[in-house]
């Protein structure tokens, strides 16, 4: 294995492991906020996951591999410094095992954890953010902060209006260009200007891309496991396959809504017959999304999740009541190192044959 390690007084070389279309704005606001380089790693391939699993204890699950794959990737890739998430599940207890495997690989490096500095106070996250430039100011970081998030929400506005949409486009694969371009675009801007101005483009260009939807196309709502159901490596592109069968895909599941819009009590009141206490990261959430889903006017719901995800288990028969009383078909989906394009298709094309007979019989 490589030695990473920096010199003294080295810039450092940041990165993150990479999840869905997020790591353009970590670098917008390690490059912006931090002066700091940020190193991108290959996208992620069998390969990523085949050496995150190597060197990953038999049981975590499928995220715990995948980020150890791609922190590989990074570091290999000339990465000095590596970003850790923290969350409420085990993932807040990974950094720690996932520090130590790449170390035990023999690579030297600055891991930066965030589940240490998690306490809610600012401060601690400032203590965290100048261990990658001790001289950055405060109005600094929360001026690229707020045009980060700017940027993110674009990005997940334009994916949740693509997967509803792509599945009907009169030319096929203008719209996946222009999703294609408008990464690509946001992959340069330095401001909330060219923000902005990128953001109006892509708008405009979705726009004009001429789309011959039925009056009641088959709509799937997909739930799930924050990392599996929003990055598409992980779930095997299913948003993708099913909207190439001409499925109007919907998942709410996305940073913007989860940490920006998320309405706790108003959910939680919402779906008080069916919970009654707040069941963990996404679960909550995602008992809400799925009886959104049931109550307005959705053919079928997708639950997606990672093997073992305890959160997401505890969920499941309460989804179970959910269809039985709404009448709406669900499909459980688990992934982990062992998965084949083979299998889910002919899974989702199964559910999607008795959700059209269902629809045509109705």
């Amino acid at each position: 294995m490589s030695n990473t390690g920096k010199k003294k007084g080295e810039k450092k070389r940041v990165a993150f492991q990479i999840f869905s279309h997020y790591n353009l704005v970590v670098r917008y606001f390690v490059e912006n906020a931090l002066d700091a380089e940020y190193v991108k790693q290959p996208e992620m391939t069998r390969r990523t996951l085949d050496a995150g699993a190597k060197y990953s204890p038999d049981q975590v699950c499928s995220p715990f591999k995948l980020g150890l794959g791609s922190m590989i990737d990074a570091l290999d890739a000339g990465a000095n410094t590596i970003i850790m998430t923290f969350g409420i599940c085990r993932l807040g207890y990974y950094g720690e095992l996932q520090e130590q495997i790449l170390r035990d690989l023999g690579y030297d490096f600055d891991f930066i954890n965030l589940a240490e500095y998690s306490t809610g106070n600012m401060k601690d996250f400032l203590i965290a953010l100048r261990r990658i430039n001790p001289k950055v100011k405060l109005p600094r970081i929360l001026k690229v902060a707020g045009e980060a998030l700017r940027m993110m929400t674009v990005l997940d506005t334009a994916e949740e209006y693509y997967y509803e949409n792509c599945g009907f486009e009169v030319e096929k694969g203008s719209m996946k260009k222009a999703w294609d371009d408008l990464l690509v675009s946001m992959s340069r801007v330095n401001s909330l200007h060219e923000i902005n101005q990128v953001a109006r483009e892509s708008r405009r260009r979705f726009m004009e891309i001429e789309i011959d939807k039925p009056e009641h196309p088959i709509r799937i709502g997909v739930v799930g496991e924050y990392f599996t159901a929003v990055d598409g490596f992980s779930n095997l592109f299913l948003e993708q396959k099913l909207a190439d069968m001409g499925v109007e895909v919907n998942r709410w599941m996305n940073v913007t809504n989860r940490n920006l819009k998320y309405k706790g009590k108003k959910f939680e009141k919402e779906i008080y017959d069916y919970c009654k206490y707040e069941m963990g990261p996404t679960s909550t959430a995602n008992i809400w999304c799925a009886k959104y889903y049931a109550t307005h006017g959705y053919d079928g719901i997708i639950h997606i999740k990672s093997a073992g995800c305890t959160p997401e288990i505890d969920i499941m028969p309460v989804l179970q009541n959910i269809s039985k009383d709404y009448k709406i078909p669900i499909l459980y989906l688990s992934y982990d190192t062992q998965n084949s394009d083979t299998g889910l298709d002919t899974r989702l094309e199964a559910f999607y044959d008795m959700l059209y007979l269902r629809k045509e019989a109705s």
